[in-house]
């Protein structure tokens, strides 16, 4: 059994998203991302299908250009190499479900 929580230890970086790994499962890699008002993830595309989860405050997630609104309790699922990009418009809190094949690296690379 494997347990972690989306609403500990929340360190908020104010100059970039806050990146962790909470568990890694024999088929996934959980991660929270930790949101400031105002802070982006650049157009990037995952090697695999992901799902995001909207826990806490909101986000504009562009899509192939489109932008869609997301709030608390929202979820969205992408296939692998569809470029999107996240914006936070209030402090938020995101789970992100990536493939256990997927690297977190990867992920820590779009906030550079």
């Amino acid at each position: 059994m494997i347990t972690a929580s989306l609403r500990t230890n929340l360190n908020y970086n104010e100059d970039k998203v806050t990146i962790t790994v909470l568990m890694e499962t024999a088929t996934s890699k959980e991660i929270r991302i930790l949101f400031k008002k105002g802070q982006l993830m650049k157009e990037h595309k995952a090697g695999f299908p992901i799902t995001v989860e909207i826990h806490e405050g909101a986000i504009e997630f562009g899509v192939n250009g489109e932008k869609m609104h997301l709030i608390a309790g929202d979820l969205i699922s992408l296939d692998a190499n569809v470029p999107h990009d996240l914006l936070a418009k209030e402090d938020s809190i995101v789970r992100l479900t990536l493939s256990k094949l997927d690297t977190v690296d990867r992920v820590k690379k779009v906030i550079e």
